[in-house]
């Protein structure tokens, strides 16, 4: 792990020098150095001061090295325009470098330091590049929000330490109470989010610059499911006895959350939420507590890093040609941008789980754990799946069909910077299927 910290630290002299293509180049060369050099096994390797790799670490770093490069592709017009581009460069590296450290910790206490960390830089992301004044408000309701949540989860730290003499993960060893484990749950759910605890989300996303839309979909979300999936081992009992009130809270939010997709006005503001509805399927997964659902919400949380990240991408790619994300306006794309309307048609089946995407994997692991857990809950999964599909063609249909908006005098042509980020998204979305079995290894 070592290797790692040390080829992204020497990383920082080409943010100074601003060169913003070496950038992204050497990031996605240390993707697949780091991929062929790995195990993929199911406890740690690679293990050096405290900071190791499983698969389920692995996997995540991977995806948070791959998702910033493309933050960096995606965000040229900072480049092109000299928008404090070193700078911007300096903290997406700085965001990257304390999300592998808070991926690869084996302590709990250095995954809460480097997770409240990356929340910061992220922070900065919206505060120095957003789109609007309103990003303040945005990026306090963020701040506050998982800070409120995090609050509980460093006393209950300080209370394993003081019982356990350890916090190293595996070797934990606690009589839990109900205190303890709401304290150790309340962050993740508050991060990933549930349901009535995602309200920073969809201002969150609105706000943020493609950058900051990219890393909250593509991996800060993910942090919940991380999380839990870290400190379900000792607090197993609790997330087996009282799961049945988070698994009926999600499903109710998977339900209710596709209707509140289908009146949304805002392209960003529809992709923001049916991640809530992703997120509620990983964790009634991860609260069924079996390893059917452990490992289905490790493949659904890849899997919409890349789709929701994807689709912020087209959206933007819209954004800088009609300086608007409304659904009034942005109408008739097909005529005007054709060629990117079978990626839009591509993002939009793979949202709603259409084959070979990661997306249906996930889907029918967790479903497959879920129904176990209580066959009654096909109800609401069935109709969480339907709205699902809803959503996605009234996404790729209002967008792409209609009347073109008739203040619109100008249309730039979809450049080669921009087919290469979309698939860049696509291919490991739709590709990583043929190599499945890892994650059941895990």
């Amino acid at each position: 792990m070592m290797s790692m910290f040390l080829y992204l630290l020497f990383l920082i002299p080409l943010c100074f020098l601003n060169m913003w293509w070496y950038m992204v180049l050497y990031l996605m060369l240390g993707v697949f150095y780091y991929l062929c050099t790995f195990w993929f096994l199911d406890h740690y390797c690679m293990v050096s001061y405290s900071f190791g790799a499983d698969t389920l670490s692995m996997c995540m770093i991977l995806l948070s090295m791959w998702i910033v490069a493309l933050m960096i592709i995606a965000s040229y017009k900072i480049y092109s325009l000299s928008n404090y581009s070193e700078e911007f460069l300096f903290v997406n590296l700085l965001l990257l470098i304390f999300l592998v450290l808070s991926f690869s910790t084996s302590d709990l206490f250095l995954f809460y330091l480097f997770f409240e960390s990356s929340l910061i830089l992220t922070l900065f992301l919206i505060f120095g590049w957003g789109y609007q004044p309103e990003r303040v408000g945005a990026g306090y309701y963020l701040l506050f929000y998982t800070l409120f949540a995090s609050m509980p989860f460093l006393l209950g730290i300080f209370y394993i330490w003081n019982y356990s003499f350890s916090l190293f993960y595996f070797l934990i060893e606690i009589d839990c109470n109900i205190y303890l484990f709401m304290s150790m749950i309340l962050v993740f759910l508050f991060s990933m989010p549930m349901i009535f605890v995602h309200f920073w989300l969809p201002s969150a996303h609105v706000e943020a610059p493609i950058s900051g839309s990219m890393i909250l979909a593509g991996v800060l979300l993910k942090f919940g499911g991380y999380g839990l999936l870290r400190v379900s081992h000792f607090i197993y009992d609790y997330l087996y006895m009282y799961g049945y009130i988070f698994i009926g809270l999600s499903l109710y939010g998977m339900f209710m959350v596709g209707f509140i997709c289908l009146y949304q006005v805002d392209i960003k503001s529809l992709i923001a939420y049916s991640s809530v509805a992703h997120m509620g399927l990983v964790i009634c997964g991860i609260f069924s507590a079996n390893s059917w659902g452990f490992v289905g919400a490790l493949v659904l949380m890849i899997g919409h890093g890349f789709c929701s990240s994807g689709l912020f991408c087209l959206a933007n790619i819209v954004y800088e040609r009609i300086n608007s994300r409304s659904f009034m306006i942005s109408k008739g794309l097909i005529s005007l941008m054709p060629s990117l309307s079978l990626f839009w048609f591509i993002l939009s089946s793979n949202n709603m789980s259409s084959p070979p995407s990661l997306n249906l994997l996930g889907e029918v692991m967790l479903i497959n754990s879920i129904m176990g857990w209580s066959s009654y809950s096909f109800i609401y999964l069935g109709f969480a799946s339907f709205l699902s599909c809803c959503y996605s063609i009234y996404l790729y249909s209002y967008v792409q069909h209609g009347a073109i908006y008739s203040g619109l005098f100008k249309m730039t042509p979809v450049s080669l910077r921009e087919y290469v980020l979309i698939l860049c998204h696509l291919f490991p979305l739709n590709l990583i299927i043929l190599g499945g079995d890892v994650f059941l290894w895990c």
